[in-house]
């Protein structure tokens, strides 16, 4: 069970890199806390705290909470409290559906292309993944790297820009990916890196239809188990 935390119990110490405008920073670094679950739906968040944490003024935080409030990830009530949103499964719906199209089509293109030396970065993110897994890492750098065989994928087929703007909005479906990988007993991880080999062989093989049908299965994986997942952690669903 994920516990609910208070504000004060959401901060660390932070450090920022002075090139980058604080505001994307503290977006970046807030979104990627919120789609991993150290700060769980519901979390009480205090714009004192989070302003000592980042070591920045309002103006800098008011944008980027302003920001995650656009990606449905935060909900402000003036003058009152900021809080984590609790996971939307609408969302989830309209953002798996529109994800499964896309990917399901990059990999079937990347399938029919003879040129398979564009997928060698696929193939290292894939080894990483493995790696990853062997050495038992943790949640967040499994994830990672599942995250950048995606994009390696997009990238190879020249639709790098298409996977950032999925991303941006994925972060409802992040976020249940991340309870998944928590499901008790089940071995999530060992599931996604054979899912993952699959649709790769299936590119490198040419074969168009396995391609497509590997990338529709491995991507059904975490809908199929939402019944499931809401009733593990009850309190993380709105």
């Amino acid at each position: 069970m994920i516990e609910e935390k208070a504000a004060g119990d959401c901060t660390k110490q932070w450090t920022y890199d002075r090139r980058i405008p604080l505001a994307d920073q503290v977006y970046a670094d807030l979104r990627r806390r919120i789609v991993t679950l150290e700060l769980p739906p519901n979390c009480s968040l205090s714009r004192q705290d989070l302003s000592e944490y980042y070591d920045v003024s309002q103006t800098p935080l008011r944008d980027a909470i302003r920001n995650l409030e656009s990606d449905g990830l935060l909900e402000i009530y003036p003058q009152s409290k900021t809080l984590v949103t609790r996971i939307d499964t609408s969302l989830i719906r309209d953002s798996q559906f529109l994800r499964t199209a896309l990917e399901v089509e990059i990999v079937t293109l990347l399938a029919a292309d003879p040129d398979k030396l564009k997928i060698a970065p696929v193939e290292e993110s894939y080894e990483r993944m493995k790696w990853s897994l062997r050495r038992k890492a943790g949640f967040e750098e499994f994830n990672r790297f599942d995250k950048e065989f995606h994009r390696n994928l997009y990238a190879a087929a020249d639709k790098v820009r298409l996977y950032d703007l999925i991303d941006a909005r994925s972060g409802q479906l992040d976020r249940i990916r991340n309870l998944h990988l928590r499901l008790k007993g089940e071995s999530k991880p060992k599931k996604v890196v054979a899912d993952h080999g699959a649709i790769l062989e299936a590119i490198l093989a040419s074969d168009v239809e396995a391609a497509g049908a590997a990338m529709r299965e491995h991507l059904s994986g975490t809908l199929k188990r939402l019944d499931t997942l809401r009733a593990q952690f009850p309190e993380s669903f709105a």
